[in-house]
């Protein structure tokens, strides 16, 4: 493994330290996108429960809203709630701004990554090629080893480039898809909330 990072010259140094920070946002993605932790199933009825049951006050206000990403959204609902439907549906998209800016951490340096990696791994191609006809220019096509070096160079840093952007990229895609996902699932949770507290209706959360 030595020889071939060796063989690709330079460029492998930031080609490996891409390979480490998207094993690393991938990982640190993957804990922290649980959907059970962000929007946990029962929580909206829960609240639903300490509504009808006059136990919602500043602690179980400040309990929500440490609870979850969720529960930070329905939280800021709930303290703009007597201010009216439009008021409410305001803070609560204020709130969910934060908490989607909040889950789409570090992806856009995943895509970046995606993005450069293979260049990265295209120019150790082109400096790899300068160095094989700088070589023929000089000595001819005799010196087999020399040749044998850009060729290896310009070869191991495409393939590195394209083994770090191929994953890159996949995990980029993922973590976008699923925190649509979770978006489109709070913003569901929170519209029964505000249709419940402005229409006087009970409220079922998910899996109910």
């Amino acid at each position: 493994m030595f020889e071939i990072v060796k063989a690709g010259g330079w460029l492998m140094v930031p080609i490996i330290l891409c390979s480490m920070a998207v094993l690393g946002i991938t990982l640190e993605r993957l804990w922290s996108l649980n959907a059970s932790k962000i929007a946990p199933r029962h929580l909206l009825s829960q609240v639903w429960g300490w509504i009808k049951n006059n136990q919602l006050d500043a602690n179980k206000l400040k309990e929500l809203k440490q609870s979850s990403e969720l529960g930070k959204i329905l939280a800021a609902g709930l303290s703009n709630s007597r201010h009216g439907r439009d008021i409410m549906r305001d803070s609560i998209q204020e709130a969910a701004s934060e908490v989607v800016h909040k889950l789409e951490q570090y992806l856009g340096a995943l895509g970046t990554i995606a993005a450069v990696a293979p260049l990265l791994g295209l120019l150790g191609t082109v400096l790899g090629m300068i160095k094989v006809f700088t070589t023929i220019t000089l000595q001819g096509t005799g010196n087999a080893g020399a040749l044998a070096g850009g060729i290896s160079e310009a070869l191991v840093t495409t393939a590195a480039g394209l083994c770090v952007a191929i994953p890159a990229m996949v995990a980029h895609r993922y973590f976008t898809r699923k925190v649509d996902s979770l978006v489109v699932v709070m913003e569901q949770e929170a519209i029964k909330l505000v249709d419940a507290l402005h229409s006087d209706r009970r409220v079922e959360g998910k899996g109910n």
